[in-house]
């Protein structure tokens, strides 16, 4: 399989208002309301769906319907080149995924044709939890969730976040001064991130910019 072949995220859709996301820096088309960023088109559908990530869509993805309650859909890949950002977002570097039981979430993706990259297992944020890592073409899937089950883990999977790769992030902080947080060390090594005051824009996902 080739990479053109894999299994990646082209589309996400997002219950917010075009002009939230300008003004954190974001060009999004006028006339369907985009946000290209690398491969990625963020299609920005208003209030009036919700709020947050309500759902995706994916070229050379196996089978068909939601992936344990993700609003999942089939489309090619998008032939816009990317677009500039002031922010400086040139990727979606990876995306969050919040599931009550792993084991059920991650044995969906996988019968989808995805393969577990990593497990990881944290304390970092508090009550230990675990990552499971999903290529998702130029993005990743990070799929968290809690080492051992709870008697409230009938839920579906939701998304949560997402995570931008910047060409200079402090740049990007010093565009958005005021409304972001400090710059500090990421979890991957040399790497560092800060995270975007998400509500201050009137955004309803929860943002963070990584070098």
């Amino acid at each position: 399989m080739t990479l053109s072949e894999a299994p990646a995220v082209v589309e996400l859709q997002i219950a917010d208002e075009p002009d939230a996301w300008r003004a954190a820096g974001f060009t999004v088309t006028a006339i369907d309301a985009v946000a290209r960023i690398g491969d990625i088109d963020i299609r920005l559908v208003g209030r009036g769906d919700g709020t947050r990530i309500i759902g995706w869509s994916w070229s050379e993805l196996a089978g068909e319907g939601s992936i344990d309650g993700l609003v999942t859909a089939a489309a090619p890949p998008s032939t816009i080149p990317p677009g500039a950002h002031a922010n400086g977002s040139t990727i979606v570097d990876h995306v969050v995924v919040v599931t009550p039981n792993l084991e059920r979430t991650t044995g969906a993706f996988t019968a989808r044709g995805l393969d577990v990259r990593r497990v990881r297992d944290t304390d970092e944020y508090g009550a230990p939890f675990r990552q499971v890592f999903f290529r998702g073409g130029e993005t990743i899937i990070e799929l968290v969730g809690p080492v051992e089950l709870t008697g409230d883990d009938n839920r579906p999977a939701h998304f949560f976040g997402l995570a931008f790769t910047v060409a200079d992030i402090d740049a990007t902080a010093a565009l958005l001064v005021g409304g972001v947080g400090r710059i500090k060390d990421a979890v991957q090594p040399g790497r560092r991130i800060v995270t975007l005051q998400h509500d201050q824009y009137d955004i309803s996902v929860p943002i963070a910019f990584m070098s």
